[in-house]
């Protein structure tokens, strides 16, 4: 698959982890909203093959808002990722990284995306944090994206012997169904240790429980968008 990321969140750990020091960081996200920079200047391949990124620094932080005035603000990353340019990359995928909040880049991703994946900690508060987002979801939905769809919910940092994250799984398969994916990423420290050498798991232990998890997810949804696909 031919990939593109786009690091949509300030503290660019995605940028980080796919080691694009931030010194290195002369073009981003921030560019591409803001001053509406050329994707050519943007898009820098990665050291994994198919794989680019649009990296970000903490200049998006206040990107919201130099946005305010704008009256397209929502549809800035939409624009952005359909403008003609885009036709001669020939992705199969574009991955949005958004922030940790409901700001106006995570709208931004939201007009712009046709689907939404939802990682879901496997502690207790994590399961109100996702109502908040289902409602905000709903309103995009109402207002900018009627075909936005949520792509679905994945059970992270997940412990088999902890009592919590069997309950967490089980509230939210009750809730939420088939939106819940089968895979499971369990808690496990190469995971953990990966972003410190600026390598993604899958390339700092690929036989990690994590890696493989992460490998099955990734088949999980290429296997629904196929399915999608034919309806």
């Amino acid at each position: 698959m031919r990939v593109l990321l786009v690091d949509l969140d300030p503290q660019g750990n995605a940028s980080t982890g796919l080691g694009v020091p931030a010194d290195a960081r002369d073009h981003t996200t921030y560019d591409l909203l803001v001053e509406s920079a050329d994707l050519s200047d943007v898009i820098r391949q990665t050291d994994i093959d198919d794989l680019c990124i649009i990296p970000a620094t903490v200049d998006l932080s206040s990107a919201d808002i130099e946005l305010m005035s704008n009256e397209k603000r929502s549809f800035l990353l939409h624009d952005a990722l359909r403008q003609p340019a885009m036709d001669e990359y020939e992705w199969d995928y574009i991955l949005i990284d958004c922030p940790p909040s409901l700001n106006l880049l995570t709208v931004n991703a939201m007009v712009a995306a046709h689907s939404v994946l939802i990682p879901l900690q496997s502690e207790f508060f994590a399961l109100e944090g996702l109502s908040q987002l289902m409602l905000t979801l709903r309103e995009v939905r109402q207002a900018a994206n009627p075909k936005l769809r949520i792509e679905g919910i994945v059970l992270t940092m997940y412990d088999r012997r902890n009592n919590l994250s069997q309950q967490v799984e089980q509230d939210a398969r009750d809730n939420l169904g088939d939106l819940v994916f089968r895979t499971k990423i369990p808690r496990n420290v190469r995971v953990s240790e990966a972003p410190s050498y600026a390598m993604p798991v899958l390339n700092y232990d690929s036989g990690s429980l994590g890696a493989k998890a992460y490998r099955q997810l990734a088949s999980e949804i290429i296997e629904n968008n196929q399915e999608v696909a034919a309806e």
